[in-house]
């Protein structure tokens, strides 16, 4: 049984009458009556009472109509929803970030794509950057606004760089190196070191602790939180200093002191990962407002 059948069926049930269906349908009214033959045939009992002029239906037929008529209702609304989602037109997606990293990038972002695309609803995950690559493996999450991850992490996987962040020194205003226009590796070495959690961002760990190596030096990492909120939280209290992006300045305010870092240190990439085998059409669509928030 397909579609047709029933669509054939609906249309002579309706119009009580072969002629008049076949001349609504397009087709010829041989290759109708033949085709509600091949349904009757198919499921085992009449659907429809036959006269030379007319046709009506049987008790069968009756129960049958309203049931062709649900089916048939299921079927386009499945039709316009997927094509909506194919053409960006409505949906869900599912968008994992870092705060401290996409504090400055996101809000425009989320603008300029939902006054391109208001029915597609976006969904926000904060995750650490191992919990986005795990959710991403699984498909729960669609897309991810995260630092760019190892490139033996990316199988599978493509990246769109969109913003480039300085590496900064945040301190507690009252701290003795607030004062400084600039800091070097070797003055915050021996400072507690504030960090996120090595559970959650093993390679934040890894690439510290080779800034430090390439100075012939080790981090005194004292505290591990879970996102850039709670370090500059930490920093606030004097509990010690951390390295954090210089996305952070439109948050802390006069809170900690933003210091440069003094030689500087290579800026940290930050941009939107996604599944090549995923790229539906709301998703590349997010992902050209990520590159361009001001315009898609």
């Amino acid at each position: 049984m397909e579609l047709r059948h029933l669509r054939y069926f609906v249309a002579v049930a309706e119009a009580e009458n072969v002629s008049r269906a076949a001349l609504k349908l397009h087709v010829s009214q041989p290759g109708l009556s033949r085709q509600i033959r091949d349904l009757e045939d198919e499921i085992g009992f009449s659907l429809l009472e036959r006269s030379a002029k007319s046709v009506r239906l049987t008790a069968a037929g009756k129960i049958f109509l309203t049931e062709a008529r649900e089916v048939l209702l299921h079927a386009d609304a499945a039709v316009n929803k997927a094509r909506a989602v194919a053409h960006g037109g409505g949906g869900e997606i599912h968008v994992g970030y870092a705060p401290s990293l996409t504090v400055q990038i996101l809000p425009p972002m989320l603008r300029g794509f939902q006054d391109e695309f208001p029915h597609v609803r976006v969904t926000l995950h904060d995750l650490s950057s191992e919990e986005m690559l795990e959710q991403l493996g699984t498909k729960k999450l669609h897309i991810a606004l995260t630092v760019r991850p190892p490139a033996k992490l990316l199988r599978g996987l493509s990246f769109a760089e969109i913003a480039r962040y300085a590496m900064v020194v945040a301190l507690a205003p009252n701290h003795p190196l607030a004062k400084l226009k600039t800091i070097t590796l070797r003055q915050v070495a021996p400072e507690p070191l504030i960090g996120l959690s090595r559970k959650d961002y093993p390679e934040y760990h890894v690439e510290t602790k080779k800034l430090f190596a390439a100075v012939g030096l080790k981090p005194n990492l004292a505290e591990e939180h879970e996102g850039g909120t709670s370090i500059i939280a930490a920093v606030e209290a004097g509990r010690g200093i951390a390295l954090v992006p210089s996305s952070l300045a439109c948050i802390v305010g006069t809170r900690v002191k933003l210091i440069s870092l003094k030689p500087a240190l290579p800026p940290i990439p930050v941009g939107a990962v996604w599944r090549n085998d995923s790229a539906t059409e709301p998703v590349k669509k997010f992902i050209a407002a990520a590159q361009s928030p001001e315009k898609i």
